[in-house]
């Protein structure tokens, strides 16, 4: 009978064995059926996968010693067997043993998650800085350094795929609303700073991949730095409820070799001189209503909808509205100074001359409104020369 309880305890302990065993080294290596954290592509992310597993293992040490003590318990030591449990109230011994180990297991975990906590806090010594503002649903990326920036926004095909009137399927779109228009295009090897702000609500800029988050409050500025160490196509979300079209403000990173990566920035600055050059020639109406249908669809359509009859009352329509239909100074105002209170955004600091002169071109010359109005890039770009000589909102 001895010998039959100690082959049952002995088969316990193996079974608890092999299951640990399983779930940290054999589970991870199923596609499509991981069940423990992955590493990324970070020294970050490499770090808390890297802590997870000691955490993990730990507890794996932990619950064998004490599913073994209770199945020991259990079997060798049963009322038919003759035995009787032990009558005692107190133990000083017992209550120093069971509260200065858990404090040594506990210091001993916290000094790997504090280094990696004062790592990832610091982001000194940065190669470039990028600074990352999150608006109601899109983002926009400035890099400081190399003076560029632009708007990433849904893709439009995921865009035109979540409408429900659209005739899309969403299984025909790749990536459905997990791709943009204008990716973020970072080099490999680089320490990347990022500061994080918002301009409307509180937003939440997430890469799974980084191993961080950072929220991304209005007026407040976040540090947050990357090293990504492989090239590739990096996706997430934002992680805040910021509205009602949360699910549709994605973010894609493509990380580069630094060749290509140099060959991006040159693209970037060369379309920067032709948007200058675009700010100060005169456009045909067709060309604005053109270039203004592309931005309205890409920027515009998210909340005043692709027919411009938007959600009121939050989101209004532009069809036959009193600000697309009267004067056109107070439209002028409206979208490039924004309307505070509310989900419009002040535009001019945003999008192009070119971009708003064409949206604004548009928009009162389409949905029925006919004003016939031809807003020129050389006009708003005076009055952004305006703003910034007196300090003040035209």
């Amino acid at each position: 009978m001895k010998k039959e309880n100690t082959v049952i305890v002995a088969l316990a302990v193996l079974a608890a064995l092999v299951a640990a065993a399983w779930l940290v080294l054999v589970a991870p290596s199923y596609t499509g059926n991981e069940v423990n954290m992955t590493r990324g592509v970070t020294q970050q992310s490499a770090d808390h996968f890297d802590l997870h597993m000691i955490v993990l293992w730990v507890c794996v040490v932990i619950g064998i010693g004490v599913f073994t003590v209770m199945f020991t318990s259990i079997v060798l030591h049963r009322k038919s067997r003759g035995f009787e449990a032990a009558k005692f109230s107190h133990s000083t011994k017992a209550e120093i043993i069971w509260t200065v180990i858990p404090v040594l297991i506990l210091v001993a975990m916290a000094v790997p998650a504090t280094m990696a906590l004062v790592r990832m806090e610091d982001s000194s010594d940065a190669d470039m800085t990028i600074k990352i503002t999150g608006f109601q649903w899109r983002w926009k990326y400035e890099y400081l350094d190399e003076g560029i920036s632009f708007i990433s926004a849904l893709d439009p095909d995921s865009n035109a795929a979540r409408r429900l009137d659209s005739g899309i399927a969403a299984e025909a779109v790749d990536n459905y609303l997990l791709d943009v228009d204008k990716p973020l295009v970072l080099p490999v090897g680089r320490k990347i700073e990022f500061l994080i702000t918002a301009d409307d609500v509180i937003h939440s800029w997430w890469v799974p991949a980084f191993g961080w988050k950072r929220d991304a409050i209005p007026g407040f500025v976040n540090q947050a730095w990357t090293k990504i160490e492989e090239p590739g196509i990096y996706r997430g979300q934002c992680a805040e409820l910021c509205g009602k079209d949360h699910g549709f403000m994605p973010i894609v990173v493509h990380a580069v070799p630094e060749e290509e990566y140099a060959a991006w920035v040159s693209t970037q600055l060369a379309g920067n001189e032709r948007q200058q050059q675009d700010s100060q020639r005169l456009w045909t109406r067709a060309e604005l209503m053109q270039h203004g249908q592309e931005v309205y669809e890409r920027v515009c359509a998210t909340c005043h909808q692709a027919d411009g009859k938007g959600l009121p009352p939050a989101f209004p329509a532009l069809a036959g509205s009193r600000v697309a239909t009267g004067p056109i100074g107070a439209q002028i105002d409206v979208v490039m100074n924004g309307r505070p209170g509310t989900a419009m955004t002040a535009w001019r600091s945003v999008l192009t001359d070119a971009d708003i002169a064409a949206t604004l071109t548009y928009t009162r010359n389409a949905f029925g409104n006919n004003m016939g109005d031809v807003v020129q890039p050389i006009t708003i770009a005076g009055l952004n020369n305006q703003v910034e000589q007196q300090g003040t909102a035209p």
